[in-house]
């Protein structure tokens, strides 16, 4: 059955990441009946905001199929107006009641932007536009005085959660409704496996970026 509630969800994804991780994956819900069986409607239990690295697919990762996730996906999982439009879209007409943000170790785009500030040399072409998203985490990290690029990937993570719920009212309502909870991840590219490393649950209300939970990451499955 497909998940209905955000807690549902997660640990479907939670599963899912099991089963890809110790090599026994179900690949559900990927065979022809069911091709046709969502042909008419999609009702996706999770919305993923990926980075747009080959070696971060949401379905392989997380062990589903066809009709039940709702990815978007950019480089350093960067978040303009037709990613909000997008998981607007998913949260309000498909209610799907999860959104996850999902990143990864290793990430190309925060050591681009790493490179680009310290060297004072911006990138060429739209590739600025990836860097400058991705400069607020680097300030961030800074403040914290953290060096270690997967910290900042981590810290990248939940300034993405944070930086969706502030310019998105109506993803902001429906997780304070109750309707939706959002979460971060990080992947393992080795390991394979997704850390919780932020969260905003169900019925939050609308929080500053110092009341989102980044203090204890968890490792799904």
């Amino acid at each position: 059955m497909t998940p209905t509630t955000p807690d549902q969800a997660l640990a479907e994804l939670r599963a899912g990441n099991r089963r890809f991780v110790t090599g026994a994956p179900r690949h559900p819900n990927q065979d022809a009946g069911h091709r046709a069986a969502v042909a008419d409607g999609q009702h996706p239990f999770a919305v993923i905001v990926g980075c747009s690295d080959s070696r971060l697919a949401a379905e392989i990762i997380f062990d589903r199929g066809l009709g039940d996730l709702f990815v978007v996906r950019t480089a350093g999982h960067t978040v303009g107006p037709e990613v909000l439009g997008s998981v607007e879209y998913a949260v309000t007409v498909l209610g799907t009641p999860l959104v996850v943000v999902l990143g990864h170790d290793s990430c190309g785009a925060v050591q681009a932007a790493r490179e680009a500030v310290s060297t004072g040399t911006p990138p060429a072409g739209h590739l600025g536009a990836v860097v400058d998203a991705v400069v607020p985490s680097l300030r961030r990290a800074a403040a914290e005085g953290v060096e270690d690029i997967d910290a900042i990937v981590d810290i990248h993570i939940a300034q993405t959660v944070e930086a969706m719920l502030a310019n998105s009212a109506v993803l902001a309502a429906a997780v304070a409704a109750g309707r939706c909870a959002v979460t971060g991840m990080s992947y393992r590219l080795s390991a394979g496996e997704a850390r919780t490393v932020a969260t905003v649950p169900a019925g939050a209300p609308p929080a500053p970026p110092a009341q989102i939970d980044r203090a204890a990451p968890t490792v799904v499955g």
